[in-house]
Order: structure tokens, then C-alpha cells, then sequence
């Protein structure tokens, strides 16, 4: 990077720690530390739910599954504006009103202690788990930018943002939240007028569409139905709700985002309005990583876009000059072809506008559009078998530890297409991001543990014993997580193995709520036999690989509710 790049990245980096230190004074016991003295308005619960939700790896990963996979992972999204409404009517009435500091601590009221333990452990393990993997995502860009080995990175990514975390808990966490999802938003939407501006002369947003499009990048909405197919619009539906609904109505990470909101209807509105601007703004984000594949449709695009690794096979792997010299030679030929036929095309509608648009013309129009087409999908396929070969032999040599490059993608397209003083914001901005997700998990990881957990047998502590254990569990938490980092590398596509990683134990604690609240003759007992009965099942489910991950959390959830029915009718006839 430039000199002007590393001062705009460590100026955003250092003002936000500042800030956080600064927003975070004057914490006095639990309350202000996990709860933020329950003041935030809503535009700060808000900007808080989705910069929980949407981590670096949502900015770095996303544009890459686009890139890769096209757009389809919107329908992910599909059940989430559902799910909102239910957690508005159900489930922030009840938090609320029994005034708990973790979702988990109404269960011990419902059920018993051990219901209470197990759905707080599950939470544990399974937000430290993938906390971990978040701190790895903006590691890889400090990792690729400076040279330094992974592990030290993962030290440092972690590490600074403990600072304002374990120092100021939930009010410092909600603050930088609320500055740093702006200025996410606001650096996103430049690095997407950015990919459009650096198309070849002559190409236009249009021209970037249509070779996406044709490509089948813009498959936004896929409609058949597949047990397997990790991407439909009905596993988007009906397992998106699902997940939604779990991670959103019994993560710590987002209740505890919820209910530090001055009351009812502030906590409600910043759900809602999450669930509004959710799905058009992963829209966008996902639009971006098309329009990079447009962009690389006219411009050179590496064999593998972690170069550092690609270097180092490429040095100690001599056939591979051969192999990358017949990439770029087909590359420059569909570079090439694709600026001749978009002028082409476009010479072609200009001279049909201009005449009488016969029915001759037109269909002559639609075979010459159709032939330009199929040759630039021929190619296209070519290249993409090439790139898979080369990922493949990168991973079984062990040059690499991702089976893909999909991580690194939108790094590689920022460091080396956008101008001098924009790559260092919008690096900035990932770690920013990652941030911002990261001291939530870290607030709702320490909220779990020392509540759930540690005082859970009623010791009575002082306020500042309460402030200095929570500090201390926040401390741990962070050393968990940067150890847990240490092995993301070996997950592939990080966005996707965070949703895996939830979906595994999501369904069941979802499960566990919808019995809580729902079903009133339910004891404790049931529930907790019908949790352990349903997280078994769905692990076995999920490494047997019957199903696409989304449909875990449906499964989960299922299996707890009709477990426990199936007891309490057993019950009932004896």
C-alpha cells in the first residue's frame, strides 16, 4: 500500500479505539457493563443488530460467494423480515419484562437450572466458535498487505479491539457500533461506483450487467426445490425463518444488542427496521462482487487471487509457467472478445433502432447476441476449470490451507484496481467491521459466562466485583477466540462456515424457546431430554450430509418441540 493509504487506515483504526475508550467511561457494575444502563434509542440498537450481524466476513467474503457463486445467497435473507415480527410480538415483551440480563436466564425461571445451563453452554461454544473465525477474516488482509505470518496477525486483529472492549463493555460496544456501520455503508457504496468507473472506456454498468447476467451471477432468485442445495428460495424461506428467528430471538449476542434499549417500543423498532433494510443492503453487497466479475470479464484476473500462495507454488512448482501462460492467453482472448462483442451488440441495436425493426432483423439481432454469448461462456468455462485445477493442486500440496480463494477476491480487486487513498479506507472498513460484530460476541460470550454460569449459584458480589469479573471474562473470551482463529484458515468460504458453524446449534436452542414459550405444561426434565436428543441428531444429520445446512436449524427446532410433545402425551396416557 501507499504511504497515504497506511495513514488513512491507521488514523480510522486508532480513532475508533479512542472513541470506544472514551464512549465506555464511567462504568460502575453488570448493569452498565453488559447492559449499557438499558438507555440506547433506536437508531443505536439498530445499527448495533446489523453491525453484529454483518462482520468483515459479510464485506469480504460476500462479494467473493457472488464472484464465485453468483447472487443467490440473498434468498438466505428471505426469512428474516418474518422472523422480526415474531421476536417483536413474543419474545422482547418477555425479556423485558422480567428484566434478564441474558436470554437464558428466563429458562432457569421456566424450566429449571440445567435447561438454563445447557442452552447457555450451546450458545458458548457455538458463538466462541465462530468469533474465532471472524477475527480470522481481517487478519488476512493485515496478513496480505504487510507480509506478517497469519498467527501473528490473528494476535494483533484481536488484541486491539480487546482495548475499548474489556474497558468499556456494552456502552463502548454500542457507540463504535453505531460510527462504524456508517462509515462501512458509506465506503461500500463508494468501492461499488469504483467498479463501475474502472471498466474499460466505452463500458458502461449496462455492459457489466449484461456479461454478469449472462454468466449467471444475477441468479438472484432460484425457485426448485433441492434437500441438498445449500441456496432456494425455499430453503431461504422456511430455513432462513428458522435460523432468523434463532439467532436474532435467542443469541445472546443480538438480545443482548435489543434489550439495552430504553424500553419496548425503541427495542421493537430497531428490530423491525433491521429486517427492512437487511435484504437490499446484502443485495448490494452481493451486487458488488458481480460486478468485479464484470470487471475481470474485461481486465486481467489472476490464476489464484491469494497471491502470496499462488507465489510461493509457482516458485517451487516449475510446471506451473507453462499452465499460467495458456490462462492468460486464454484470458486475453476473452478480455479482448468481450469489449469487441459488447460494441458490437451495441452497433447491432443501434442499427436496428435506426431502420424498421422487422421481424428479420430482429431474430438475426438475437442469433448474433446468442453466438457472442455461447463463445464467451465457452471461454469462461475454460478459464474456470483452469482456476479449479490450480486451487486443487494448491490444496493438495499444501501451498494453501483454503480449498478456494473466495476470501481474498474483493482484497485482491481493492489493492490493485481502486486509486491511492480508498484501498486503505476500505480496508480500514473490513476490520472495522469485524470489529464491530467481534466486541458483541466478546460482551455476549462474557454476559453468559459470568451471569449463567459463574453467579449462577446466587453469590451475592459487589458492584465492582461485578465490573472486575466481567472484565476478566471478556479478557478470556478474547484469548479463546484468537486461539479458536488460529484454525479458520483450513474452513474455506468463511461466510459460509460461520452459517454452518450457527445452523448446527441454533435449531436446537430455537427449539428450546418455542417449547418455553409455547407449550405451558412442559417441564424441565422434557425439554432438557429433547435438546440433547435433537443436537445429537442434527450433528449426525449434518456429517452424514443428508441435507443443505439451512435446513439444520428447521430440523433442531422440529425435533425439540415434537419430542417434547410426544413426552408430555406419553405422560398423559400413563
Amino acid at each position: 500500500m501507499s504511504t497515504p493509504d497506511w495513514i488513512v487506515l491507521f488514523v480510522t483504526l486508532a480513532t475508533m479505539i479512542a472513541y470506544g475508550l472514551h464512549k465506555g467511561r464511567g462504568q460502575s457494575g453488570a448493569h452498565s457493563y453488559l447492559l449499557a444502563d438499558k438507555q440506547m434509542p433506536w437508531y443505536v440498537v439498530l445499527l448495533g443488530i446489523m453491525a453484529t450481524q454483518a462482520s468483515a466476513i459479510t464485506f469480504l467474503s460476500a462479494p467473493g460467494q457472488a464472484y464465485i457463486d453468483g447472487m443467490r445467497f440473498v434468498q438466505y435473507y428471505f426469512g428474516l423480515p418474518i422472523a422480526m415480527i415474531v421476536i417483536c410480538v413474543t419474545f422482547i415483551p418477555i425479556f423485558r419484562r422480567l428484566n434478564v440480563y441474558t436470554a437464558y436466564q428466563y429458562l432457569e425461571e421456566r424450566f429449571d437450572r440445567k435447561t438454563r445451563l445447557l442452552t447457555s453452554s450451546l450458545f458458548l461454544l457455538s458463538r466462541g466458535l465462530s468469533t474465532g473465525i471472524s477475527i480470522y477474516a481481517p487478519a488476512i488482509i493485515l496478513s496480505s498487505i504487510l507480509g506478517w505470518n497469519i498467527y501473528l496477525t490473528n494476535v494483533v486483529m484481536g488484541g486491539l479491539l480487546l482495548i475499548y472492549t474489556y474497558a468499556g463493555g456494552a456502552k463502548a460496544v454500542a457507540h463504535t457500533q453505531k460510527l462504524q456501520f456508517l462509515i462501512i455503508l458509506g465506503s461500500m457504496g463508494v468501492a461499488g461506483f469504483l467498479v463501475v468507473h474502472r471498466l474499460p472506456p466505452g463500458i458502461g454498468m449496462k455492459d457489466a450487467l449484461y456479461i454478469a447476467g449472462k454468466s449467471g451471477k444475477l441468479n438472484v432468485i432460484t425457485t426448485h426445490f433441492d434437500w441438498k442445495d445449500k441456496y432456494n428460495i425455499w430453503s431461504g424461506l422456511i430455513g432462513g425463518f428458522f435460523l432468523a428467528l434463532s439467532y436474532f430471538g435467542t443469541d445472546q449476542s443480538q438480545v443482548g444488542r435489543y434489550i439495552t434499549g430504553k424500553d419496548d417500543r425503541e427495542s421493537k423498532l430497531g428490530l423491525l427496521l433491521n429486517g427492512l433494510v437487511k435484504i437490499p443492503m446484502q443485495f448490494c453487497i452481493l451486487l458488488i462482487g458481480a460486478l468485479v466479475f464484470a470487471f475481470y470479464s474485461f481486465q486481467p484476473a489472476p490464476v489464484y487471487f491469494n497471491t502470496a500462495a499462488y507465489d510461493a507454488y509457482r516458485a517451487h512448482e516449475p510446471e506451473s509457467a507453462a499452465s499460467e501462460t495458456a490462462y492468460y492467453q486464454m484470458l486475453r482472448t476473452m478480455n479482448e472478445g468481450n469489449v469487441k462483442r459488447i460494441a458490437e451488440m451495441r452497433k447491432n441495436a443501434e442499427t436496428r433502432n435506426s431502420r424498421r425493426n422487422t421481424a428479420i432483423d430482429s431474430l438475426l439481432g438475437d442469433k448474433q447476441m446468442d453466438d457472442a454469448v455461447y463463445e464467451f461462456a465457452s471461454v469462461q468455462h475454460q478459464i474456470e476449470r483452469h482456476r479449479e485445477k490450480v486451487s486443487e493442486m494448491m490444496y493438495t500440496h499444501h501451498y494453501t490451507p483454503d480449498k478456494n480463494d473466495t476470501n481474498y477476491i474483493f482484497l485482491y480487486f481493492v489493492k490493485n484496481a481502486l486509486p491511492v487513498g480508498v484501498v486503505g479506507l476500505l480496508f480500514a472498513v473490513i476490520i472495522l467491521a469485524s470489529w464491530g460484530s467481534i466486541s458483541a460476541a466478546l460482551n455476549s460470550l462474557t454476559a453468559c459466562s459470568l451471569m449463567d454460569v459463574q453467579l449462577i449459584a446466587g453469590k451475592t458480589i459487589t458492584e465492582k466485583q461485578e465490573l472486575r469479573y466481567g472484565r476478566l471474562h471478556t479478557l478470556c473470551w478474547g484469548v479463546f477466540c484468537i486461539c479458536i482463529a488460529m484454525f479458520a484458515a483450513r474452513l474455506g468460504s468463511l461466510i459460509e462456515a460461520v452459517n454452518i458453524l450457527g445452523s448446527l446449534f441454533y435449531g436446537t436452542i430455537l427449539g428450546i424457546f418455542l417449547v418455553a414459550f409455547y407449550m405451558k405444561r412442559a417441564n424441565g426434565n422434557t425439554v432438557f431430554t429433547a435438546a440433547l436428543i435433537a443436537e445429537v441428531s442434527v450433528i449426525i444429520i449434518y456429517w452424514l450430509d443428508i441435507v443443505s445446512f439451512l435446513w439444520l436449524n428447521v430440523i433442531g427446532a422440529l425435533l425439540v418441540v415434537m419430542i417434547s410433545l410426544g413426552c408430555y402425551f406419553k405422560k398423559t396416557m400413563e
